[in-house]
């Protein structure tokens, strides 16, 4: 039962960070789309203020994803970082190299300096999420196996192919709607109509990977695609599939209200349909939850460890995402800084 439970978290957390960080990775991904340094200037401007308050936080999710795995199933852990060390490990240094792009971009002076660490930031965003989505492809395809070796087979398959790209293609949607409504809050309707039809084209492509990725399933990871198409998991892929069509209805509308409630919906949704369908396994057909959990009494104080993290954690985390959406971070400008001085020297 216990064990049931945190699985369960483990799953809501890996959702949390597909939202939370794959919104920044989309941010990302328009970067490197973006254009040269004169076609690119505005929307790269938009990036850096819309990204620089809560970008760091989101990594939160990853280390309760983490905690919870290594703690909760070891197992899982064990295998799935065995199997897959490639893919994580590039993962992992293109968490670390676009963290510091991202910071070092815009205090260096040189263009050349700036195009460089731009550049990492930008690559970086693209194939993080990418290797990530392979990964989770290889497990969902039952290839992470206590007697399988580490091989391009294990990750580099139909079905994690698949996942890499609707990994690429959500991220890429979040990161554009959330752009958009960013666009109006600064009052500037050329880049709200520009990210809106960046995240409309992107939400196109999730949808088309999604019918293909399931149609692939059925062949590659038939316990998946049972799972997708009966059952609660199901239920979550027709939720997935509303969100969708709301999503695309609100982006066509002037002021695109709620439209980041609904994309935040597709991704969760999705995410949650997949270890819906996984269930009862960890990895199928080969590890059930049960198999994969630690001891009793490690669960239990997982469990209690998780809760007060969780109390609190999530409402200091979601005061700074309301903040943030309501641009009550806004940084200080030199114009702002001269002003207070000025003041303070009165």
């Amino acid at each position: 039962m216990i064990a049931g439970v945190i699985a369960v978290v483990l799953l809501l957390a890996v959702a949390a960070y597909a939202c939370g960080g794959g919104t920044d990775y989309g941010a990302g991904f328009w970067d490197l789309t973006a254009g040269g340094a004169e076609r690119g200037r505005r929307p790269r401007w938009l990036i850096d203020h819309a990204m620089e308050p809560v970008w760091e936080v989101n990594n939160v999710w990853l280390i309760f994803v983490l905690v919870i795995m290594w703690t909760g199933f070891p197992v899982l852990f064990q295998q799935v970082f065995t199997t897959m060390w490639l893919p994580l490990a590039l993962a992992a240094v293109g968490i670390v190299l676009r963290g510091a792009g991202f910071a070092l971009r815009k205090p260096v002076r040189r263009l050349a300096g700036r195009r460089l660490y731009g550049a990492v930031f930008a690559v970086s965003s693209l194939l993080t999420p990418f290797f990530l989505g392979a990964a989770a492809g290889g497990v969902a395809s039952g290839r992470v196996t206590a007697t399988t070796t580490a091989s391009t087979d294990a990750w580099a398959n139909p079905t994690s192919l698949l996942f890499g790209l609707l990994a690429i293609a959500a991220t890429a949607t979040l990161g554009a709607v959330f752009l958009a409504a960013d666009a109006r809050r600064f009052a500037a309707p050329d880049l709200d109509r520009y990210f809106r039809r960046r995240a409309l084209a992107a939400l196109a492509a999730v949808a088309v990977l999604a019918v293909v990725t399931l149609f692939v399933t059925h062949g590659d990871a038939p316990h998946v695609w049972h799972g997708l198409t009966h059952g609660v998991g199901l239920v979550f892929v027709v939720v997935a599939a509303l969100a969708t069509l709301a999503t695309a209805g609100l982006l066509t509308r002037p002021s695109g209200a709620w439209s980041r409630v609904t994309a935040v919906g597709v991704v969760a949704s999705a995410v949650i349909a997949w270890g819906m369908a996984q269930r009862p396994y960890l990895v199928p057909t080969s590890l059930t939850v049960a198999q994969g959990a630690g001891a009793h009494t490690t669960l239990r104080w997982l469990g209690l460890v998780t809760l007060v993290a969780v109390v609190l954690v999530v409402p200091a985390v979601a005061l700074l995402y309301w903040l943030d959406t309501h641009g009550e971070l806004e940084g200080l400008t030199d114009a702002d800084l001269r002003r207070g001085g000025a003041g303070d020297e009165g």
